[in-house]
Order: structure tokens, then C-alpha cells, then sequence
């Protein structure tokens, strides 16, 4: 975590110390926090204003917890309780937040990895995470915390000794990206891939491309920029940004033109396999999750490693323990046995159809069941795209869906015609307006030959669904 003095911080945030005649600048702080609930002793007290909160109310709270110092936004009263508080004042407590981030990145002897993209962003940083780390010190984004908030005190978490920090970067609108990359500058860029999250800020697919190629803006001198070679959206916009002549350009993906491809691959429910097509040594590369998506976002983590010199003993090990944050095609057992696939942490379009995919690429079950709920943010078309959804369900890719939520219900319409079995009376098709509803038909119907993928957006909160499917 970050140690300096006051002064040194306040020099960092572009910031003035409010009692400078009888404060100690010396005086070291440890570590940041932004939370009044969670201040220890020593560390500097962030307080951020929402439209419905004001940390500033806490300032005497944090400085009785023994906060050392406490950043000030200068149009806020400062309480009597805090005449004597060391504070550090700010015109903004947000933008300084960043600017501290940013200086104390310049000022640390590591390397940056940056990634972001529609779908598959955290599952990649676990990948560039787990080959980087039996080579380096590596640190990486906490959980989701990819945002104008987290990424900054992700930075400011790191140790000084940490070689490499893999840092997710998410976003909802234009220039979001730039601003992150800006404070991480990173020695790598990955972007997974161009889907349709956020259409309704970005307002189409193209939007969301030149979004998340604002990217490469903070690549340093000298950097990589790798990029889903598979994905028409960034072959034809790479080519023409304009970058530092120094920065490579390589892709990954599954066609045989990328930088980084695979072949050979297979795919069971627990796991998958393949061969690195660019080096004979990384063949039959085992990855402990399923899915022809997840070995594209490998390929990403294997261009990376080998940027950084890692050997391939050490890719192919860090690539065979993987663990992933939750609810990321986490593979459970339900209440009587059937195999659960728990991918609710998200959906859009794009993410959905490789869940689709990746139910049709695993065979032998009695019957396959796709329980999907509403995908959010996606704007006017939100209909359309739910129906499109539907229609992508045929028969060689599940024998069941059950769809949860009003917009779900378009999704529910257009898979019964893809469904409907010659001579039946309906499709094995059905939609819920009711979650509780929706578990009792599935665990009344579910047989322990069967397996069950879970998807749907965050709000949709469909983990309820798979912890009720293991309840016994």
C-alpha cells in the first residue's frame, strides 16, 4: 500500500495542507480508504460526495478512529471537531483521489497490464494473473473493482515490491476507459472482444468498439497492444488509431490469421484443451474451465506471458491452476446430482450466445436446460435483442429453456419456434415472471443425468436460482 508523508501527498493529489503551520508534513500515511467504516489507524481518509451521500459527514468520526490525514473538498464546512485534523484541501475529492493514483504509479518500478473489453474481462486478468505469477510478484483488480473509483485504490494498494499489477478497466460511456488507462499506463492493453453491453449509453456496436480502444491511449512507449484478432469491430479500427510508433500490435483468437490461435481444442464440462498453434512447446494446454470462448481469452494470457518473457513451463502450469472469481461458469452439483454451470454474475448478447455455445459443445446429458433472465442496458433494441437470443437456441445446442423476467419473455417467444419438436404440443420452453416459480418447476422436473447453465444480469440475481438447485 501507498506509505508516504502528508506532504508528499498532498504534492501528489495537487493538494494544500489546511493547517500548515502547526501540522507535521512528516507525518507517514498508510494506505488509503474511502470507506468511514472500514479507517484504521494511520491511513488517509477519502471522503467521496454522491447525489446521496457526502463522506465529509464522517471527518470527525474517522479522525477519532485515528485516520492520519483526511483529503477535504474545499466548498465543504470544516467541522469544529476538525480545526486541528490534519487535511489535506482539494477542489475535489474524486478528481484527487485519481490524480493521487496516477502519481504514485509513476513513481512505482512496475509493469502494467490493462485489460478490458465487452465480455470475459475478469476471466481474462485471472488468466494473465495466474501464468504471470510464478514468475513475478503480481497483483491484480479485487473482485470488480475496475471502475473511476476501484481502479485508482487498487493502485494505491500496491506493495512496492509487486512486479506486475493486472488491472480489469470497465465502463459505461465514452472516455470512462480513456481516464482509467490514463492513470494505469499500461505496458500491455488487452481488449477480449466488442458485444453489446452498454448499447443504450454507446448507442451501437461501433460505439462500444471506439470506447474500449480508448485503451490504447495510455499504452507507454514501447507497450503491446493485443487485441481480439476475431472481431471485425477492432480489424478494422486498429489499423487506424494513431500511436506511439514504438507500440507493437499483435491478436489472439480462434482463426488460424490471429498472432495467438489454438487448435485441437476440446471441451468437456469441468475443463478444456488445445495446442498453441505459434510454439510446439504449449501443446495440450489444460484450462480448468469449459468453453471454446475461455481458450480465446487463454490466448490472450499466453501473448502477454511470452511479452514478458515468462517460460512455458510456468505459462502451462499457471494456465492448469487457474482459479476464477465466482459465478463464472462455476461448475456445481444441484440437490439430486445434475451438473450446474453458475454463470450469473452477468449477461449481454455476446456473452449469452458463448454461454449458448458452450452448452452445445457439451454432450452426453439426458437433457440440457438454459435458464436465462433479463439482460440490462442494452437500450431501444433491448426487445430485438432478447428475440435474437431466442432464435439462436436450436435444438443441437439444448433440449430446454426457462427464461425469468418481463424482457425475457421475447428470448422465451423466439426459442419455442426453434424448439417446437415434431407432433408436441408446445416446446420444452417456458417463462417466469415469478423466481420462485421458476426453481420449483426446475427442481421438480430436473433429472441427475441433466445439466443446467445459469445466466442472466447482475440485477436479475440469478446465483439465487443455482443455490437453490443445491439446496438439499
Amino acid at each position: 500500500m501507498i506509505k508516504r508523508s502528508i506532504g508528499a501527498i498532498a504534492a501528489m493529489c495537487g493538494g494544500t495542507l489546511a493547517n500548515e503551520n502547526h501540522m507535521n508534513a512528516e507525518v507517514m500515511v498508510c494506505g488509503v480508504t474511502t470507506d468511514s467504516r472500514r479507517v484504521t489507524a494511520g491511513q488517509l481518509f477519502i471522503p467521496l460526495v454522491g447525489e446521496n451521500f457526502d463522506g465529509h459527514e464522517f471527518g470527525a468520526d474517522v479522525w477519532d478512529s485515528g485516520a492520519a490525514a483526511i483529503l477535504w473538498q474545499k466548498d465543504r464546512p470544516i467541522a469544529e471537531a476538525l480545526v486541528d485534523a490534519p487535511l489535506i484541501l482539494v477542489d475535489d475529492t474524486l478528481a484527487a483521489l485519481q490524480k493521487l493514483a496516477s502519481s504514485y504509479r509513476d513513481e512505482l518500478d512496475l509493469r502494467v497490464v490493462g485489460i478490458t473489453g465487452s465480455n470475459g474481462k475478469t476471466t481474462t486478468k485471472d488468466m494473465v494473473a495466474s501464468v504471470l505469477s510464478g514468475f513475478f510478484r503480481v497483483h491484480k483488480t479485487a473482485g470488480n473493482l475496475n471502475n473511476h473509483i476501484g481502479l485508482p485504490l487498487t493502485v494505491l494498494q500496491l506493495d512496492e515490491s509487486i512486479d506486475i499489477v493486472v488491472l480489469e478497466m470497465g465502463m459505461s460511456g465514452f472516455g470512462e476507459i480513456e481516464l482509467l488507462t490514463m492513470i494505469a499506463k499500461p505496458d500491455i492493453a488487452i481488449i477480449t472482444n466488442i458485444g453489446d453491453a452498454h448499447m443504450l449509453q454507446l448507442g451501437s456496436r461501433e460505439g462500444i468498439a471506439a470506447a474500449k480502444l480508448e485503451i490504447a491511449k495510455g499504452l507507454r512507449s514501447g507497450g503491446l497492444l493485443l487485441t481480439n484478432g476475431d472481431e471485425p469491430l477492432l480489424c478494422k479500427a486498429v489499423p487506424e488509431l494513431i500511436l506511439d510508433p514504438s507500440v507493437q500490435l499483435q491478436t489472439f483468437g480462434l482463426s488460424e490469421k490471429n498472432d495467438w490461435s489454438a487448435a485441437h481444442i476440446t471441451v468437456d464440462v469441468l475443463s478444456s484443451t488445445f495446442d498453441v498453434v505459434q510454439d510446439d512447446r504449449l501443446s495440450k494446454v489444460t484450462l480448468p474451465v469449459p468453453g471454446q470462448h475461455n481458450v480465446s481469452n487463454a490466448l490472450a494470457a499466453v501473448g502477454a506471458a511470452k511479452w514478458f518473457g515468462v517460460p512455458d513451463e510456468q505459462i502451462l502450469e499457471g494456465l492448469n491452476s487457474l482459479q476464477l472469481t465466482g459465478m463464472r461458469i462455476e461448475p456445481l452439483r444441484a440437490y439430486n446430482g445434475a451438473m450446474v454451470l453458475n454463470d450469473a454474475y452477468n449477461a449481454n448478447p455476446t456473452a449469452v450466445r458463448a454461454a449458448v455455445d458452450l452448452v452445445a459443445q457439451l454432450t452426453g446429458y439426458r437433457r440440457r436446460w438454459l435458464v436465462l433472465g433479463d439482460m440490462r442496458e442494452l437500450g431501444p433494441r433491448e426487445a430485438v435483442l432478447h428475440s435474437e437470443i431466442g432464435a439462436y437456441i436450436t435444438p443441437d445446442k439444448a433440449e430446454a429453456v426457462l427464461t425469468f423476467g418481463e424482457l425475457s419473455l421475447n428470448t422465451a417467444a423466439a426459442a419455442k419456434k426453434q424448439l417446437k419438436q415434431d407432433g408436441a404440443q408446445e416446446a420444452p420452453v417456458k417463462a417466469f415472471q415469478d423466481k420462485n416459480e421458476l426453481i420449483e418447476y426446475l427442481r421438480a422436473n430436473l433429472d441427475p443425468r441433466d445439466l443446467v447453465l445459469v445466466k442472466g444480469s447482475r440485477g436479475m440475481r440469478m446465483e439465487e436460482i443455482v443455490h437453490d438447485l443445491q439446496r438439499v
